[in-house]
């Protein structure tokens, strides 16, 4: 089994657990989880395989990412494990599956600004993939440097920000991420396997960013006839990245999402 690297936020038995989108770390969710773990539910942020400090894979498989999170869930727990399960972006759909093949692991699930769906902005990433490809390693000097040089094609601050937090210099600077996986996996990755006639009837609260195009009005017949109790939660003035453009937003949504699964 690929290892599977968490962090726990806060002291006590875990409330919550979240899953960050493609090339994101579970520490980019640090804030949140600790408003949560102040509030009272401490939570376990995920490094998914091939991200961070977990392990790799040779191929890229939603089901598979599924049911290794739920493995590391009953790891971690037990077998009767019942958490708050988050994810954003890539990590949305895992933890959707997850709901979906596991549901008695779940409590209740927040999905952040992704959909059930083909997602077709994920082609977005491929420039982002060529940048971090043409950076010649063997060569650079700094972090400031990587940041110049990728600044050529990626203008976006915040989206180089993500890319630089996998860079490391131990023994040489190299991706800490599985590049070349994720790289040749972006269709496989705004995919949607079909999981069947299956359903999960917990709370779900759907996180969708005001200004993000992930999240579309015709996508939300599958996410009621998937997770029949779902309810939208627009963040207001929010992008696809709807946990670093509104925090007070998010974490309202889930102390009230962690609420209902207390009901």
């Amino acid at each position: 089994m690929t290892t599977i690297y968490t962090e726990l936020v806060g002291s006590g038995r875990p409330r919550f657990a979240i899953l960050p989108g493609l090339f994101g770390r579970g520490r980019n969710w640090s804030s949140i989880a600790a408003a949560l773990a102040e509030q009272g539910y401490p939570t376990v942020l995920f490094d998914l395989p091939n991200h961070g400090r977990s392990g790799w894979t040779d191929t890229f498989s939603y089901p598979a990412l599924a049911d290794q999170v739920a493995e590391e869930i009953e790891l971690r727990l037990g077998s009767a494990a019942r958490l708050i399960l988050v994810g954003h972006s890539l990590g949305g759909k895992v933890a959707m599956l997850t709901a979906l093949r596991h549901p008695g692991l779940v409590a209740g699930l927040g999905v952040a600004d992704i959909a059930p769906a083909v997602s077709d902005q994920v082609s977005s990433f491929a420039p982002l993939v060529a940048a971090m490809r043409g950076l010649d390693l063997t060569r650079l000097e700094s972090r400031t440097e990587a940041d110049q040089l990728l600044a050529a094609s990626i203008s976006d601050d915040a989206s180089r920000g993500l890319l630089l937090q996998n860079l490391r210099r131990r023994g040489g600077w190299h991706w800490q991420l599985n590049l070349d996986l994720l790289g040749s996996s972006l269709d496989a990755i705004a995919d949607w396997p079909d999981p069947g006639p299956v359903s999960y009837p917990g709370p779900t609260l759907w996180l969708t960013g005001e200004r993000s195009r992930y999240c579309r009005p015709e996508h939300l017949p599958t996410m009621r006839r998937l997770f029949p109790a779902v309810e939208q939660v627009v963040i207001p003035g929010a992008g696809h990245w709807v946990h670093a453009d509104n925090p007070d937003a998010v974490i309202g949504a889930l102390v009230r999402l962690a609420e209902l699964s207390e009901a």
